[in-house]
């Protein structure tokens, strides 16, 4: 059974879950059921496995929803030999897979290309023995993590001492598998039930060359692939195009792939007329007027450019090599090749942040909109969240930071610029669960039924701090955790490098020390103030 913690027509939209159901679908030897929370396949009468893809930390209650539903234990300690065998994977479980680990029996950290195969050949070969002797045949496979194989040991405070095997022969770290092959991923589903109606998808890059500081899509897919064009993505293109006139070219930096102003020229053909093509995020420096015809002759009416501010030094903190007039630029190439809106993101709370800074996002914005007469501008902003494995992950959240989307709101709005926030009480309770260790996994079963609303998060927390909760392992003499984490602490407070953090087992693509010199690059960057 493969789960997705959202809808069918979200989940299908997933190239992430398509390929990994792909994958499975596949294999003689697996026969794949689908699970969304709106729908599933029948189930198997036999579960031999669960698996889960979880790309947003605040989708964690969900899975305990739905292995409710299949009636599989919550917690991986009370599944005995009869139980599925219960996996997951996705950029969260991989950068920081914690607070959610007691309830996994497996998490697969990095690339599905590789790991899969691997996890699923390994498994195979062991089906027939006793439980624990399966999970330690799979924790000595190359990024498979076996989170009851390893345990937390805490200080008299509460503080994280450690996370360490419980007995030879197990890892002492696990480290992220990298897929490096010529080809990436494309849709395995077309569907008009897609939350994009009979899109065909192909990723056209992998990671980010520009490594922005607080980014968990450059720094935890790195390094940076392309697919080649002829023998890539020209044959996955075409053939979607044979069952449908949509085509989405997704990555975090699609034109910067090295071929792709080929690949543009390549869909300019006549014989593409009433293909509508999307593309996502772009590199500001690398709009033309020529992308904005080809795309504008093929169905967008928009393009999506990440400025992350309007403050010069801002962009210099963050490793946004990105110049002022690259940004006007971007707005006038993309009016001129007949694009009719462009989309901005931006980000308040970074670290060393002013409030002029936020200013000076907002009169860019402004500036945006008198230079180019016509264009309709929207800014989508975020609040910063610290991710794992990336070099901001020892800052914290700043609380002035709803205070700057209000002042957007206050700037942008009444001059008709659109302005698409995200909620900063969400951004807390992402940062939450994005910066835990195990002591969270009671808040989150504690939070299901209730996690759609910030209160019943906030009510979850302090009933499990208080002890009137339910949520406790059956066997909870062997899965016994300390109270929750410090809210403050872990959604707020700047930590010290020496602090060991909750993922410090786990083996990104960069080490700490790398990513601590990156941190300190980009706080002496923005001034004494922010590097002290």
């Amino acid at each position: 059974m493969l789960a997705f913690p959202s809808t069918y027509s979200v989940g299908i939209t997933s190239l992430g879950y398509q390929v990994v159901w792909a994958t499975l679908a596949q294999r003689p030897d697996v026969d794949v059921r689908r699970l969304f929370t709106d729908q599933s396949d029948p189930p198997h009468r036999s579960l031999d496995l669960f698996g889960l893809s979880l790309s947003w930390e605040l989708d964690g209650p969900v899975l305990l929803e739905l292995l409710e539903r299949q009636r599989i234990p919550l917690w991986s300690h009370d599944r005995g030999d009869s139980d599925p065998i219960v996996f997951g994977g996705g950029p969260v479980l991989t950068a920081n897979p914690e607070p959610l680990a007691p309830f996994f029996d497996v998490v697969l950290l990095g690339d599905g290309e590789l790991l899969l195969p691997a996890f699923l050949d390994a498994l195979q070969a062991c089906r027939d023995a006793p439980r624990p002797e399966r999970l330690r045949q799979l924790a000595r496979v190359p990024g498979v993590y076996v989170p009851s194989l390893y345990a937390p040991r805490y200080g008299s405070e509460g503080e994280l001492l450690a996370v360490a095997p419980t007995e030879p022969g197990i890892p002492a770290t696990v480290a992220k598998q990298t897929w490096r092959g010529n080809t990436l991923s494309h849709s395995a589903v077309i569907t008009p039930a897609a939350a994009w109606p009979s899109i065909h998808m192909v990723e056209v890059v992998r990671s980010c060359p520009e490594l922005c500081r607080f980014c968990l899509a450059s720094y935890l897919t790195l390094p940076f692939r392309t697919p080649s064009l002829d023998d890539g993505l020209i044959p996955a293109v075409e053939k979607g195009l044979a069952a449908t006139q949509r085509l989405g070219l997704l990555g975090a930096s699609v034109t910067q792939h090295p071929q792709f102003a080929e690949l543009l020229a390549w869909l300019d053909q006549d014989r593409f007329d009433g293909t509508r093509v999307s593309v996502s995020s772009v590199r500001a420096a690398t709009v033309t007027p020529e992308l904005g015809r080809i795309l504008a002759r093929r169905g967008s009416r928009s393009l999506t450019i990440a400025i992350e501010s309007g403050s010069e030094r801002m962009r210099q903190v963050v490793n946004k090599k990105l110049a002022t007039e690259e940004i006007y630029a971007a707005a006038r190439y993309a009016k001129e090749g007949g694009l009719t809106g462009l989309k901005l993101y931006g980000m308040v709370g970074l670290p060393s942040e002013e409030e002029a800074d936020v200013e000076a996002t907002a009169a860019l914005l402004l500036a945006l909109k008198k230079a180019t007469p016509g264009l309709r501008l929207s800014l989508g902003v975020s609040t910063f969240v610290p991710k794992a494995h990336t070099p901001f992950q020892w800052q914290g959240v700043r609380p002035e930071a709803d205070k700057r989307l209000k002042l957007l709101a206050k700037r942008l709005k009444p001059k008709g610029i659109e302005l698409r926030p995200e909620s900063y009480g969400w951004s807390v309770i992402q940062a939450l669960i994005s910066r835990s260790d195990r002591r969270l996994a009671p808040v989150i079963a504690a939070a299901r039924g209730r996690h759609e609303s910030l209160g019943g998060w906030k009510q979850a927390y302090r009933a499990v701090l208080a002890g009137k909760h339910d949520t406790a392992p059956s066997r909870s003499a062997d899965t016994q955790l300390p109270p929750p984490p410090p809210w403050e602490e872990v959604i707020h407070a700047t930590w010290s490098p020496e602090r060991v953090l909750p993922w410090q087992h786990l083996e990104g693509p960069l080490p700490p020390s790398t990513l601590l010199r990156h941190a300190q690059v980009a706080l002496a960057a923005g001034g004494p103030t922010a590097a002290a």
